[in-house]
Parts: structure tokens; C-alpha cells; sequence
């Protein structure tokens, strides 16, 4: 059954979701919150514990990357070109296609080496380790001259 839409988007999206249950994921994230990567942070006494949900993508489609003491998790997934050999044609589409990325602080005293990580059915995750941060002088005195 077709059902109609404006600018691309079905008009009984909003209207029907969170009918019976609210959508928590729409309050949060507004109408692109299935471009968000949904992601929990937990700490532990030694580390943080990073898990990411990246369903329907692989390990290859997946990139993590540290600079600067940010940790950097990026997904890309394009779209299935062999669409030639299929019959029929497609009413409505919701699987991802495109890239994402989040960024996390972890500090400047974590290296690559300290992360260690694991892509199992969809669920990355990321163990970082606890850095102590590096002493600040509390008071130091400053010349002025003049």
C-alpha cells in the first residue's frame, strides 16, 4: 500500500511513532536521530568502557582513530549498486547508507597502544584506560616589568 508523503517523508511518520510508546530516540535526536551512533559510556575503577551499536555494518566499513586526545569512530556504508540483477522494485527504503561519525575526549596521555577494541555482531567496543592528568602548578609567581 503506498502511502503519502511530502518532501520524501511519509506525513504519518511523526504522527503514528510513539502512538503506543514514546520515542525517546526522536526527543533526543530530532528526525535524524537514525544517523546518530548510539553509544554508552560506562566507567570502570581502571577505564571507560566505549560501546557502539553499528548494525548491518562490517569491520572493514568501520574506522577508529586518536589524535589529539580525541577518540575518533567513523562508519561508512554505501549503497548496493548491483541492483540490476534484482526483480522488483523497492516501495520503501530505512536500511543506513552514508557515513557517520563521534568524537570522544579522552586525553592527551592515552596512545593507540592503550585502546584496545572488539567488533562482534554489530556491537563495537572501545576499553580506554584511565590517564592521570598531569600536575599543575598551583602558584607560580610572574615578573612584570616597568
Amino acid at each position: 500500500m503506498m502511502m503519502p508523503s511530502v518532501f520524501g517523508r511519509d506525513i504519518f511518520d511523526d504522527f503514528m511513532d510513539g502512538f503506543a510508546f514514546p520515542d525517546v530516540s526522536k526527543e533526543l535526536y530530532g528526525k535524524h536521530a537514525k544517523n546518530v551512533m548510539k553509544t554508552d559510556v560506562r566507567e570502570l575503577d581502571n577505564g571507560y568502557e566505549i560501546i557502539v551499536d553499528l548494525p548491518g555494518f562490517k569491520k572493514d566499513e568501520i574506522e577508529v582513530q586518536l589524535e589529539d586526545g580525541y577518540l575518533t569512530i567513523s562508519a561508512a556504508k554505501g549503497l548496493d549498486k548491483d541492483e540490476t540483477d534484482k526483480k522488483g522494485n523497492y516501495i520503501r527504503k530505512e536500511r543506513y547508507s552514508g557515513s557517520m561519525s563521534r568524537s570522544f575526549y579522552v586525553g592527551d596521555g592515552i596512545s593507540e597502544d592503550d585502546i584496545h577494541g572488539k567488533f562482534e555482531n554489530g556491537i563495537l567496543q572501545l576499553d580506554v584506560p584511565k590517564k592521570e592528568a598531569k600536575a599543575v602548578e598551583s602558584k607560580k609567581r610572574i615578573s612584570i616589568e616597568g
